[in-house]
């Protein structure tokens, strides 16, 4: 075989070769050459008849005798002797310094370089400066230029400005977060909301941070999601959640003590199914001994005046005015969180059903006088989101609970933390209450470690070291909105903590909390992303997906850095938008609000999303870009549940060759000029919730019967029919329902995915060639083949549904999505699988910038 290259042919040594026989060279070390045999005995003759002295000697010296060795040693003459050999391991030290293959910053692991660590030494780690400034001397390289920055004009007295005031300043359009800027410097950051949110990290961490979620520990900075409080009656606040809460919500009794937090979704006042805001968390203040047998109110009811102003807003919105006459009535503070984009919607859902109660109330009883109070404590309330196996080790080594919790239940499960395996095997949204000294006093922290050794085999805990919620666990002072305005600025800053700990003895110790130090008071919340509970799973479900558990910390604003510099020291990895979403996405259930269809929130996120990739689309060249026409996709841009449902034409929104989207279709008739678009005041709608595969069991549900159900489960949580302008036809054909789609054998769908239908006859094909390979394998020609199926071009006719999030599964390993279809749509579509004897409802899948369809398999999302 003819060599590659030409210095091969003509005998000369490569590049590589030529460099490594530097390199060998530089690190051999010279030997001095032997003199002749003669000289050498003449040598040792003199030698051994002088004086005995140590020196170049040839002499054999036998393993059984110590007769050769001299008695005394010549330092001098001992040092003239091995002169050679001396200077010959120097050079050899000194070349093979210089002739290193890597450079100091090179030796460095990745997450420690920086693009500017070779030209700058300060910026490599302090055990290799020397090293660095060594090659910077010998090294024939450019001297270090610093770059001169030009003097700004200095600001008068009066026009100067501090850095706290400039960093405000850049905040007029957006909001900070208190961990902003060490964000900034390791995340890639956008407009949000409102805030400014970390998007995703700025290295390599997709597969990292899914790691981290279902191996290690993940964190994720939730302090922008927004917190409104509401004080009052008992019995009021129940009515309250009652009008506008999603009544299929599991376990909402067992919240009202406080032990537990409650996660469902909130509607428009009285309208449940129809208007769909987004999900909250509800968390009601636990009750203490004392106020189980009185009826003032418990610390922290109202917002105190110092927390009436955030963003030109007023917190505190008094709906009545009254004062609480009734001894029987308890008073009660609930804190509703949600995320900031549906923030307005919620607060003005809370306030109309709170009204709607005040007057209930007042028409039964006129004599009773009571108020609901809320509040808005955006600013106030910091939480971070700790996911994974060992996120209850990480909290337990970076908190230090302060010794006055004497709780008998708190010290039980703060003892069992360390061996918890996952947060999953805790009650769902359990809630724990303490008291934690300042994180900082034993910076660097570290990880709890299991008291057992193998963590993949754990020992059963027995039955009584089981943690159930209670409501005296749940006791937290963080309810107390003053104690936490005392709390918002640190006494300490980090400077004075390090003079005190430059103090002890023995450098690295811990500090021990004084009298005078912060104690915050913070709120542990169980937090599971997952199908649904394990009691309630269904047995038939193809989805092989794991859940992810973890823990929601909530604790008073100004201490996230204090918090997120010992939590992120365990080796915890950190989350921004994206890695968020892939949680819920590997655990198989909706993000808000990307998978929330017909919502305002997602209509509003898909006009921007569009927007954004209709100009990329635009700035490509025509050769290479997708061709929409070509490839027969309808709306590559956003999903049109309106053609879907039957809402509008499907020329309504045909898109042309240059791939903009029309809304209207104009045709030519004499002179008169008729529009193609259908109006209509039908809007889609999404039905979700635990009951949805109870309400669609049966295949052959008719609109009638599905208002019927939709009713009783209204009637059933005190809420009254549905009015009568609410047809069933109407109700029945601008329903959506979430679905889990599973690819059948290969592929793996997209965003804004088409799912088709197909009917009887190609469906049997499909079942044929997915089930058996006979008839390929035999070569019958008459029998097409997956392949051959997955080349034919489905019609735009048969779309029912989109792919709202869809990827390569990696808790799976297979391709994964979900989507939305119209309940109509996938009724029919039971009726089919109950016809062809289908395992489960299957359809075709294909992306839009793609000719190959593939089958999947259709599940109802039931969360």
């Amino acid at each position: 075989m003819p060599s590659k290259r030409k210095a091969d042919e003509a005998g000369q040594l490569s590049a590589r070769e030529r460099k490594k026989l530097r390199v060998a060279d530089a690190r051999t070390i010279a030997v001095q050459p032997v003199a002749s045999a003669s000289s050498g005995r003449q040598d040792d003759q003199q030698t051994n008849h002088t004086n005995p002295v140590a020196g170049p000697s040839k002499t054999v010296v036998s393993l059984d005798t110590m007769k050769g060795l001299p008695t005394t040693i010549d330092v001098e003459r001992f040092t003239e002797a091995r002169a050679y050999e001396i200077d010959a391991m120097q050079k050899a030290i000194k070349s093979a310094g210089e002739s290193s293959t890597h450079r100091a910053w090179q030796t460095l692991p990745r997450h420690l370089r920086r693009r500017a660590a070779s030209h700058n030494v300060r910026r490599v780690p302090l055990r290799l400066r020397d090293k660095a400034r060594a090659e910077e001397r010998h090294l024939t390289m450019d001297p270090v230029k610093r770059k001169t920055h030009k003097a700004l004009p200095k600001r008068g007295k009066a026009k100067q400005i501090t850095r706290t005031e400039s960093l405000l300043k850049r905040q007029r359009d957006k909001t900070w977060l208190e961990t902003h800027i060490w964000h900034a410097k390791r995340a890639k950051m956008e407009n949000l909301w409102g805030y400014r949110l970390a998007v995703t990290p700025t290295e390599k961490a997709f597969r990292p941070s899914h790691r981290a979620s279902i191996h290690g520990s993940i964190l994720h900075d939730a302090s922008y999601y927004a917190t409104i409080e509401l004080n009052g009656p008992e019995g009021l606040l129940k009515t309250t959640l009652e009008a506008c809460c999603d009544p299929q919500t599991l376990g909402f009794k067992q919240c009202i003590s406080g032990s537990r937090a409650c996660d469902t979704h909130i509607y428009e006042h009285g309208r449940w199914p129809l208007g769909l805001i987004g999900p909250i968390t509800v968390i009601w203040q636990p009750l203490s001994p004392d106020s189980m047998s009185s009826t003032t109110p418990t610390t922290g009811g109202a917002p105190t005046k110092s927390q009436n102003i955030h963003k030109g807003k007023t917190k505190q919105k008094p709906v009545a005015t009254e004062s609480i006459t009734d001894s029987s009535s308890k008073t009660r503070v609930i804190w509703v969180r949600a995320h900031p984009a549906v923030f307005e919607d919620v607060f003005d859902a809370l306030k109309n059903s709170a009204s709607h109660a005040l007057q209930t109330s007042k028409e039964k009883n006129p004599d009773l006088a009571s108020q609901i109070e809320m509040g808005d404590l955006r600013g106030s309330i910091n939480a971070f989101e700790i996911m994974g196996p060992k996120s209850s080790q990480v909290i337990k080594g970076a908190l230090s609970p302060v010794g006055s919790e004497d709780r008998a239940e708190f010290k039980k499960f703060w003892a069992s933390l360390a061996d918890l395996q996952t947060a999953g095997s805790l009650p769902r949204g359990m809630v724990i209450g303490f008291k934690i000294n300042d994180p900082r006093l034993k910076f660097p922290p570290k990880n709890a470690k299991p008291s057992f050794p193998d963590m993949t085999n754990p020992p059963a805990l027995p039955s009584n070291d089981l943690i159930f919620p209670s409501s005296g666990i749940a006791q937290t002072e963080i309810w107390d909105g003053d104690k936490r305005d005392v709390l918002k600025k640190p006494k300490y800053k980090k400077k004075d903590l390090d003079e005190r700990r430059s103090k002890n003895l023995v450098p690295g110790t811990k500090l021990n909390p004084l009298r005078q130090d912060d104690r915050i008071p913070v709120m542990l919340i169980q937090h599971s992303l997952e199908i649904c509970p394990p009691s309630s799973r269904s047995t038939t479900s193809f989805d092989n997906g794991r859940g992810i558990h973890g823990w929601s910390l909530l604790f008073p604003a100004g201490w996230s850095m204090a918090l997120l510099s010992s939590l992120i020291y365990t080796g915890t990895r950190f989350a921004g938008q994206r890695e968020r979403i892939k949680q819920y996405f590997e655990a198989g259930i909706p993000g808000f609000p990307v998978d929330y269809p017909s919502s305002r929130v997602c209509e509003v996120a898909s006009e921007q999303h569009a927007e954004s990739e209709r100009g990329r689309w635009e700035r490509t060249p025509p050769a290479k870009r997708a061709s929409w026409e070509k490839l027969g996709t309808r709306s590559p841009w956003r999903a049109d549940w309106g053609v879907v449902l039957g809402l509008e034409s499907s020329e309504a929104v045909a898109t042309t060759a240059e791939g903009f989207v029309t809304t209207q279709r104009e045709t030519a008739q004499g002179n008169e000029t008729v529009r193609g678009s259908v109006p209509s005041v039908r809007q889609p709608w999404l039905l979700r919730g635990s009951k949805v595969p109870s309400i669609l069991a049966d295949p052959f549900t008719t609109p009638s019967e599905f208002l019927t159900q939709i009713n009783k489960l209204r009637n059933k949580h005190h809420m009254p029919p549905l009015g009568k302008d609410v047809l069933a036809e109407d109700l029945w054909h601008t329903a959506l329902v979430m679905i889990r789609a599973k690819m059948v054998r290969r592929g793996a769908p997209s965003d804004l995915a088409n799912i088709y239908k197909m009917n009887d006859i190609e469906a049997r094909k499909w079942l044929r060639a997915i089930g058996t390979t006979s008839s390929a394998v035999l070569g019958d020609a008459d029998e097409p083949t997956e392949h051959e199926l997955s080349e034919i071009k489905a019609d735009q006719g048969d779309i029912i549904g989109y792919v709202t999030t869809g990827d390569l599964s990696l808790s799976r390993g297979e391709g994964f999505a979900l989507g939305a279809i119209p309940v109509a749509q996938y009724v029919a579509l039971r009726r089919q699988a109950q016809r062809l004897a289908q395992l489960a409802v299957m359809v075709k899948i294909r992306d839009r910038d793609a000719t190959t369809s593939r089958v999947a398999y259709l599940e109802l999302l039931d969360v």
